[in-house]
């Protein structure tokens, strides 16, 4: 059984500055994760990777192709799916865990964590003490739940990220660079909860530039270079 399928998938950029100039980055892009797999993405920057988790999550549609994601009983076509599919499919299928953190003027670190547990209309209380959990675990020190992360050095605003992205515990993950910024405990912690959720039958995605976190968690390491869409 699979939990996210992909196949020929192609993706253009149009440079709207330049005239409508149109860039090919991504052709035949195709790989499947299974539950409890991780697949690694490697490849110079500027070779697709972020790209690839995006038009997964839906926030970039693509020119061809399949994007499979196995929702309960029913597989959605990433590709295909209305808005309103890809919101739910969001919810209930996909975390996603970005190099940054989306941090709201005025809303503090814990509102920001417990929010995707309180979009699913757990109680208030519930999701907080979860949200608190998750921070300690990012050794988020407490100090700092009451505030907003936008004035947070990086290594706190990513611990906060990997805070809200990890909480939900999604079937299928998607993470970009998550221990970028981070010191050797904050990456550890990282690698450990990675490896509990595919214990736990997560299907997970990562873009990862560690060598050491790399060969922790992944399962298959796939070069993107190889879908480059021009030489």
């Amino acid at each position: 059984m699979l939990a996210l399928e992909i196949s020929g998938v192609a993706k253009t950029f149009a440079m709207h500055l330049q005239g409508g100039l149109r860039l090919p980055v991504l052709r035949d892009v195709a790989f499947c994760v299974r539950p409890g797999q991780c697949i690694a993405l490697t490849g110079p920057s500027g070779a697709g990777k972020s790209s690839i988790l995006k038009l997964i999550y839906g926030n970039y549609r693509c020119d061809s192709g399949r994007i499979l994601v196995r929702d309960g009983d029913n597989i959605v076509d990433m590709v295909a799916a209305s808005p309103r599919r890809i919101l739910s499919v969001r919810q209930r299928v996909l975390g996603y865990v970005t190099q940054f953190l989306r941090a709201v003027p005025r809303v503090s670190a814990l509102d920001i964590v417990a929010e995707p547990l309180l979009m699913k209309s757990v109680p208030r209380e519930t999701a907080n003490v979860r949200a608190m959990t998750m921070l300690q675990y990012f050794n988020v020190p407490e100090r700092l739940w009451g505030l907003p992360p936008a004035t947070f050095s990086g290594g706190e605003q990513q611990r906060v990220n990997l805070a809200r992205g990890l909480l939900s515990q999604h079937p299928v993950v998607l993470l970009d660079e998550p221990t970028a910024s981070l010191d050797a405990i904050s990456r550890e912690a990282v690698i450990n909860i990675v490896a509990e959720r595919k214990r736990q039958g997560a299907a997970i995605v990562a873009i990862l530039h560690d060598d050491d976190v790399r060969a922790a968690i992944a399962d298959t390491v796939i070069d993107v270079g190889q879908f480059a869409a021009s030489p």
